[in-house]
């Protein structure tokens, strides 16, 4: 762990297992889900999994580490330690500010009750996450190859 580390390494290690990731993803539309159904407990339920979903599963097995979600991980691992800004104007942190509008806009349909709005930011949420963090993938493969 760098003095950069946002997280512990043993965080960060039991994190890149695949299932934290995957499952972590999928809270999104269950948020959402909890929020726009009114349902209190299914969203503290869901925001508790969020907590403890980074050290809830086993640190990855071997065959475990080709996976594009292990790479998600280690990807924004090695990005945070190296000191690039998650947010920013230039690409491809500007995937991530237009990743909280999206939430906000998923967030602010719940609230109101628009099932198309909410449905569609909780979508473009999830599509920019991945976009976003498929081009951390893409630099820390990079980052491997020229090492």
């Amino acid at each position: 762990m760098s003095d950069r580390s946002l997280l512990p390494g043993s965080v960060w290690n039991r994190h890149a297992n695949p299932k934290s990731g995957w499952s972590r993803l999928l809270t999104t539309p269950v948020l959402m889900a909890a929020i726009y159904l009114r349902k209190p407990r299914l969203l503290l339920a869901t925001l508790a999994f969020l907590v403890v979903n980074p050290v809830l599963f086993p640190e990855p097995t071997e065959d475990q580490q080709d996976e594009f979600m292990y790479r998600v991980v280690r990807a924004e691992e090695a990005w945070t330690d190296s000191g690039r800004p998650l947010f920013g104007l230039e690409y491809p942190q500007l995937l991530n500010g237009l990743n909280v509008f999206a939430s906000v806009y998923a967030l602010y349909a719940a609230l109101t009750r628009d099932p198309k709005g909410t449905v569609v930011g909780t979508a473009a949420t999830m599509v920019l996450k991945l976009w976003f963090v498929g081009e951390l993938v893409r630099w820390y493969d990079g980052q491997q190859d020229t090492a």
